[in-house]
């Protein structure tokens, strides 16, 4: 509730206005009074208007409170993230229950739900769900026919779709914010031949899902450059760990035992503890070259003590802030808005890790 003082002064042969009042003489039902008083979602312009108009004929309200309740309201937004152990997910989570404390009326409303990960079933079940309450839904999208049959139901109702990390090319999502996933792939391809110093032996790929676009998107850019650049180097079979370590840990173990020649791992998604504790149970931490991503307080261990040699970076303060921004853009910027917003990519190495910064532990 807004909290608006709606009594009046009223003379004694005079009984103060109700909301019942309003809603006869605006035509429409108290609970209509209701949402549009507290300046919630689903009330029609026209309806709010006719229901202002009669609320200030019986003096119900003030011309000041009349003219607050008419202002745009802030966007209510619903960020939906993958749960589970990936420690970059739960830092997404964490700087957004920060940003989720009240900050005013004219702030937006922010809610961080975390939901199965891997399954688009119950990915496309939340988009529709909370859309009854979103203005904005903000999510790390699954690339499958459910979810995207969601979100065009969901836009079709006005609401405004920005996917973040990993992308759903759709006509009707606002935006992708994110890295350049095709691009990431390259960089962790180049990173691991060169660190190698070798003409020849196997590399492996460790994947969360290849559901998730942004883990394809870096399988397809890592083979490409391997393919390009270094045509001796062998690519052994994806596996895909869902980003838990325990997963990690068992495919890392397998990798070991049946690639004698094996030289380097790039994890394309999370985890990458499960995968560390592998390297070192079997003696290689610090021999095979270890690459991952997001900077969070198990990799950056990792970075120091030398078993992983680089890890691969998106801020995400500049993800969130992109991704809010968005939702809470003026309507009469819509048609300007860019369909992708890269996010800047950081490599962490031992050497260059960022002093000072607080990262939640895994």
């Amino acid at each position: 509730m807004m909290g608006f003082d709606v009594s009046v002064q009223s003379s004694p042969d005079r009984r103060a206005p109700l909301m019942s009042d309003v809603a006869k003489a605006a035509n429409v039902s108290m609970a209509t009074v209701d949402r549009v008083l507290n300046r919630r979602k689903g009330v029609k312009d026209r309806t709010t208007q006719r229901v202002l108009k009669a609320a200030l004929e019986l003096d119900f309200l003030t011309l000041e409170e009349s003219a607050l309740i008419a202002t745009p309201r802030p966007p209510n937004i619903v960020f939906l993230l993958p749960a589970g152990a990936n420690p970059y997910l739960k830092l997404l989570g964490e700087k957004l229950r920060a940003r989720a404390v009240p900050r005013g009326r004219d702030a937006p409303s922010i809610r961080c739900i975390f939901i199965e990960s891997f399954n688009a079933t119950v990915l496309a079940a939340a988009l529709r769900h909370h859309a009854a309450w979103a203005d904005g839904i903000a999510f790390m999208a699954i690339d499958h026919p459910e979810v995207r049959e969601a979100v065009e139901e969901i836009t079709s109702a006005g609401l405004r779709v920005v996917t973040i990390v990993s992308d759903l090319p759709h006509p009707a999502r606002m935006a992708y914010v994110g890295l350049d996933n095709h691009s990431v792939g390259r960089t962790a391809a180049m990173l691991l031949a060169r660190f190698s110093q070798r003409a020849s032996g196997s590399l492996a790929l460790v994947a969360g899902s290849r559901n998730y676009r942004a883990h394809s998107e870096r399988e397809a850019g890592f083979l490409a450059l391997i393919e390009e650049m270094h045509p001796d180097l062998h690519v052994v079979g994806v596996r895909e760990g869902h980003d838990d370590a325990g997963e990690n840990f068992r495919h890392a173990n397998s990798l070991l035992e049946q690639h004698l020649d094996l030289i380097g791992i790039y994890n394309v998604g999370g985890a990458s503890n499960g995968i560390a504790r592998a390297l070192v149970e079997q003696g290689r931490a610090g021999d095979i070259q270890f690459i991952g991503h997001g900077l969070t307080s198990d990799t950056r261990k990792l970075l120091i003590d030398g078993t992983m040699d680089a890890v691969i970076d998106s801020d995400p303060e500049t993800i969130l802030s992109l991704a809010i921004n968005l939702i809470c853009e003026a309507p009469q910027q819509l048609p300007h808005i860019q369909t992708q917003r890269s996010v800047r990519m950081d490599i962490f190495f031992r050497e260059n890790l960022p002093s000072g910064t607080k990262l939640p532990f895994p």
